[in-house]
């Protein structure tokens, strides 16, 4: 294939795709168009001659730009999808989409996907013929699973991808998370508090990435206009200008559009064109997702419970250590200040002063050692007893 714009455009195998653009270094530019046929491209152009070949304006381009951080979008154009969702960052028209960065590891699997989804015609006629050979009525159910319109199949692959992906680093995450938590609640150390620390931060960013997809998707489904922007099929049969039994003589008629649009696209044009305010076949594909990436953020609200639960615990347990140590400051102070008395009274008789009352009476000597002892010792019993009576100290 030639030159197209001013970019080169290569066509690939499908098996090699991924190997040839690590070979080639220029993965940042490099887009792969996969088209309802099935047939690859690997695409080397600039922003320009995507923003012609897909009609979109340059705010739309900078979205999917991998070097600026935008979040989860999905946007309705007049004849394309801009479809950013994490590392998903594709254009998707009624004939075409338009992949970035398909040898980044983890677009790799919804490469893979869309193959399997957009298998060329010649590979999908002897599939529906080995089916038919064996079971007549699979064949049929198959059919009417590929009517739907290529946007929709196209969106529903990077759906799929995402939600998995997101729903996978939720599972990794929980898998961490137990286990450390359960950890820290047996053994309060530096160690624990850090990893769980650390474990923490992760799911903090995790969840408001879960739930910026998440309210997209909400977003679409309570505004049916925005789900009706994303029938481009329709709108595509809506700028036509005949309808009904001209619909066939007009795509053979047009080139450009005739020779890409594909059965499937064709068979929702004729299905969507009685009712333009139907939005029921994309608000059922949306619902289904939406139902999986809110499962995912319960999981991570679950997550994030449990770690409040668990940091609870943790306080209350430093509360009572503390509590006991204030308890034994109690006891070390009043034996303290019973043991001044004690140590005042020795003090008194230890001065090396002459007084006339302690001649010829020293046997009064252990007497008053006694007898200050027990005074002390009843003094500390009387602190201890009124702590409890007043619930300062446990019993």
């Amino acid at each position: 294939m030639g030159r197209e714009g001013g970019g080169h455009v290569v066509p690939v195998d499908p098996g090699t795709v991924v190997g040839g653009l690590k070979k080639k270094g220029a993965g940042a530019r490099s887009w792969l168009l996969m088209d309802a046929s099935g047939l690859e491209t690997v695409l080397d152009v600039d922003k320009y001659e995507i923003m012609h070949r897909v009609q979109i304006h340059a705010r739309d381009l900078r979205i999917i730009d991998p070097l600026l951080s935008y979040p989860s979008a999905i946007l309705g154009r007049e004849r394309a999808i801009v479809l950013n969702l994490e590392h998903i960052k594709a254009i998707i028209t009624s004939e075409e989409v338009l992949l970035r960065d398909p040898s980044d590891d983890n677009v790799t699997p919804v490469v893979e996907e869309l193959r399997r989804r957009l298998k060329p015609m010649n590979a999908n006629r002897e599939d529906q013929r080995e089916e038919k050979d064996s079971n007549v009525q699979h064949d049929i159910e198959t059919t009417d699973e590929d009517e739907s319109p290529f946007e929709f199949r196209a969106l529903e692959v990077a759906l799929e991808a995402i939600c998995s992906y997101l729903a996978a680093r939720t599972l990794e995450l929980e898998t961490a998370v137990y286990p450390a938590l359960d950890m820290l609640t047996s053994k309060i150390s530096s160690r624990n508090l850090d990893r769980v620390r650390k474990l923490k931060s992760q799911m903090t960013r995790l969840t408001a990435r879960v739930q910026k997809v998440r309210d997209e998707l909400e977003q679409l489904l309570d505004d049916d206009d925005d789900m009706a922007d994303l029938y481009l099929s329709r709108k595509l049969s809506g700028a036509s200008p005949v309808s009904g039994s001209g619909a066939a003589s007009w795509f053979l008629a047009s080139p450009t559009i005739g020779s890409k649009i594909s059965r499937a696209s064709r068979a929702s044009i004729a299905t969507v064109r009685g009712d333009e305010n139907d939005v029921e076949e994309l608000e059922m594909l949306l619902e289904a997702y939406f139902m999986q990436i809110d499962g995912t953020f319960n999981k991570l609200t679950t997550l994030r419970e449990y770690i409040d639960n668990t940091e609870d615990y943790i306080n209350i347990q430093l509360d009572n250590h503390r509590n006991q140590l204030i308890q034994l400051e109690l006891f070390l102070s009043s034996g303290t200040v019973c043991s001044s008395i004690y140590s005042l009274i020795a003090g008194i008789f230890g001065m090396n002063i002459p007084y006339s009352w302690n001649q010829e009476h020293g046997y009064m000597f252990k007497w008053v050692v006694a007898i200050s002892g027990i005074i002390c010792a009843v003094l500390f019993i009387l602190i201890i007893s009124y702590a409890r009576f007043k619930g300062l100290v446990g019993s």
